[in-house]
């Protein structure tokens, strides 16, 4: 009982420097460039949306803190996780997601319209390298380097970790680059993207599982389809211990 008091107090401490860190985050204003976009993008609105009240802050991580699932993006979409102020809720990259997520039993429900819908992850956490939409939807390198530190303390308080999923190129470099830095990893180039790849990686890290990210651009092209997305998800639940 001593043992399972001790444990349940460490997952409450856990949870609440989680909790502290996405505080942190959402009042952030490091990238002077990010601030100025995704301010004026919620000061503007999409017609579609004009009766929506936008979040334009950085948006914070999403999920179970005790899951074993962890779903690496890239950053919010300026109507979507900008408007919506959840990440990837509210666009058609999360319509993508969640439908995947779903169907392999790591979310509660197959859409995501609002932080208010129900939603909730099964298993698995949500996070990103950048926390604010950039214009483009491409962060610079400087911007990458200064959220870096809101990954690297969230990795560290996510110790039920088994599987990792980027989606994308730049969520695997963001992923990789904190490795390196902590050394658990020598090299990033030993690790190229590829969709569907799948690397065991050293000192018992999380194995890491690659997939295209299910950007409009993406899933409209073919490039990534809703078969190829499940196949991926699908495969993490089955590593999972």
């Amino acid at each position: 009982m001593a043992i399972e008091r001790l444990l349940m107090a460490t997952r409450r401490q856990r949870a609440e420097k989680l909790a502290e860190l996405q505080h942190s985050v959402m009042n952030c204003r490091r990238c002077p460039r990010l601030v100025t976009h995704r301010e004026a993008v919620a000061a503007t609105k999409r017609r579609a949306y004009q009766d929506w009240d936008y979040w334009g802050k950085p948006v914070p991580s999403f999920g179970d803190p005790a899951g074993r699932l962890l779903v690496v993006g890239l950053a919010p979409g300026a109507h979507g996780a900008n408007r919506t102020g959840r990440m990837f809720t509210g666009d058609s990259s999360g319509d993508f997601l969640y439908k995947a997520l779903f169907d392999s039993g790591f979310a509660s429900q197959p859409t995501s319209t609002g932080r208010r819908d129900g939603l909730r992850l099964l298993d698995a956490y949500i996070t990103a390298p950048v926390r604010c939409a950039p214009p483009g939807n491409k962060p610079t390198r400087e911007e990458f380097a200064a959220c870096r530190p809101y990954l690297r303390e969230e990795l560290e308080l996510l110790p039920n970790v088994q599987v990792v999923v980027a989606l994308g190129r730049l969520a695997l470099d963001s992923y990789l680059t904190v490795l390196l830095e902590k050394t658990f990893i020598r090299r990033r180039a030993d690790f190229p993207f590829s969709h569907g790849v799948c690397y065991s990686l050293p000192s018992g890290l999380p194995v890491l599982l690659c997939s295209y990210h299910p950007s409009r651009q993406n899933t409209q092209t073919g490039l990534l389809t809703m078969q190829m997305l499940q196949s991926v998800f699908g495969a993490a639940r089955q590593m999972l211990r």
